[in-house]
């Protein structure tokens, strides 16, 4: 009998699941078989995607929950670990995908705005890889840790600087994770997305007409996108396939590796 090699019946944990990329690898988890753990600051929202999700046809009750998890606190990301583990009994997958930008000017930067976005992309990736880890070493059979980076984290951007080192930051925790881990047979990968149409670049559109770097709505995703081989922005169900492929077993013999999803934006 051949051994599956999907996500059927696998445990995961996704952050920043509320709504854009983190909803969108949550469902898509959830069709290919997965259980999924919603996770967001917003537990509201968090709510409202897995009561979505539970009335989908062919999707098991038993196979949805959520949870309110501020990811700069380990207190409560540890207890949204133990709580998904109460439900489904252990815990296979881990997607840090919460993240957050708010750009500014480089010479404009502040200490305020540098804190915010390192706290949550930066220090919410190590603190949800330990914590995850740390459950897979105790339950036994190894796991996957899957992290959100960004082209951010290929080359810096003079009006996101902050965010572009946090996502640096993303990668360099993977690749350490990954040589840590690799004895207790966690693999730690990551995936790399572009420009992406969700809230989260809405807003992104918004504070960019504010500090001046653009002069209307659209223009920034434009002039992002002008380069982009594949001829159009992203759509979350674009980058799915990868990180569906990163949380199976499909993946086993790949590690420390981070995954470009850019249409070919940026060629490295």
């Amino acid at each position: 009998m051949v051994e599956p090699r999907g996500v059927e019946g696998r445990v995961c944990i996704v952050t920043g699941a509320a709504r854009g990329i983190g909803r969108a690898i949550g469902e898509a988890l959830l069709a290919d078989g997965g259980k999924v753990c919603f996770a967001d600051l917003n537990a509201g929202l968090a709510a409202e995607v897995a009561e979505t999700n539970k009335a989908s046809a062919g999707v098991d009750d038993g196979s949805v929950m959520s949870a309110g998890v501020d990811v700069r606190d380990r207190a409560q990301f540890r207890a949204m670990v133990e709580a998904t583990v109460a439900s489904f009994g252990r815990l296979d997958v881990m997607f840090n995908n919460a993240g957050v930008n708010k750009p500014m000017n480089f010479l404009d930067v502040t200490e305020d705005n540098w804190h915010l976005i390192m706290d949550v992309n930066g220090l919410g990736c190590l603190i949800g890889i330990q914590e995850a880890a740390r459950q897979m070493i105790a339950q036994g059979g190894g796991g996957k840790i899957v992290n959100t980076a960004s082209i951010a984290s290929r080359q810096g951007f003079d009006n996101v600087a902050p965010y572009c080192a946090s996502k640096w930051a993303v990668v360099s925790l993977t690749q350490s994770a990954a040589r840590d881990l690799a004895k207790h047979d966690i693999t730690v990968t990551g995936f790399a997305p572009g420009v992406v149409a969700t809230e989260m670049w809405e807003q992104v559109d918004q504070d960019l007409m504010a500090i001046g770097a653009a002069e209307r709505p659209g223009q920034a995703m434009e002039e992002f996108s002008a380069d982009i081989l594949k001829g159009r922005v992203a759509r979350p169900e674009d980058i799915t396939g990868t990180t569906t492929f990163l949380a199976s077993r499909a993946s086993d013999y790949m590690t420390g590796q981070i995954v470009m999803i850019d249409g070919g934006m940026t060629l490295v």
